[in-house]
């Protein structure tokens, strides 16, 4: 009597990927359902390493935009603390079409929050002023060599003093309130990714009751699309 082989085992078959799941990955980073599944799918169904896909794509895209013109966008306010702490941010886009979308009003709104409770000095790294990148060196070099580091140890402990310093003072590098695993700028990133525009912090100004001054920062303007 003739048998029935039995079929191979499909080592390449694609994982089956809940809807649950999709949405799971959907509300923990925003992304559009589809990119959701893909990613799901090419990470056989690991969340984490979705996640890392995800963000991976979303800095792939921002990259491609980072030179387009930002002329639309919106202004917010923030009030914090009692009416002691207050923030005006100016965010911008590509269109008014997504500076009108839930998700660009989400964004601005939590980067007002996050610079009423951080107090950044400055918008990005690039943004530094000379006096003031050559000051914070000149001090972390003089307290390297005081503790008696040789020179060339003394520059390398300089340069990881100065990638803090930059975390401290600047916006884009500092990890945000509501999630302490990304920066800002990787927050700009993901909506990037999925609004499929262009997007920047241009300007902030933050103001504390009691304070002799205030914080008022403006982004050097980006280089423009030929």
């Amino acid at each position: 009597m003739a048998t029935t082989a039995s079929p191979e085992p499909d080592d390449n078959k694609q994982p089956s990927i809940s809807a649950a799941k999709v949405k799971e990955l959907r509300d923990l980073t925003g992304a559009p359902m589809m990119d959701c599944k893909k990613a799901l799918t090419e990470a056989n169904g690991d969340t984490e390493k979705a996640i890392v896909i995800l963000r991976k794509r979303g800095a792939a895209v921002a990259q491609k935009k980072a030179t387009r013109v930002t002329s639309e966008g919106a202004v917010a306010e923030y009030i914090h603390a009692g009416g002691k702490i207050g923030v005006l941010v100016e965010v911008n886009c590509e269109s008014d079409f997504v500076a009108r979308t839930e998700d660009f009003k989400e964004l601005v709104h939590d980067i007002a929050m996050h610079i009423a409770a951080s107090d950044p000095k400055f918008v990005r790294k690039e943004d530094v002023t000379q006096a003031d990148f050559e000051r914070e060196k000149e001090i972390y070099l003089a307290q390297a060599m005081a503790s008696g580091k040789p020179a060339n140890i003394a520059e390398k402990m300089v340069t990881g003093k100065m990638e803090k310093f930059y975390e401290e003072v600047c916006l884009y590098e500092q990890p945000f309130i509501k999630d302490q695993t990304v920066s800002i700028s990787q927050l700009i990133t993901t909506k990037i990714g999925k609004l499929g525009e262009n997007i920047s912090v241009r300007r902030f100004a933050r103001f504390k009751v009691g304070d002799a001054g205030e914080t008022i920062a403006i982004s050097k303007p980006e280089q423009k699309a030929e």
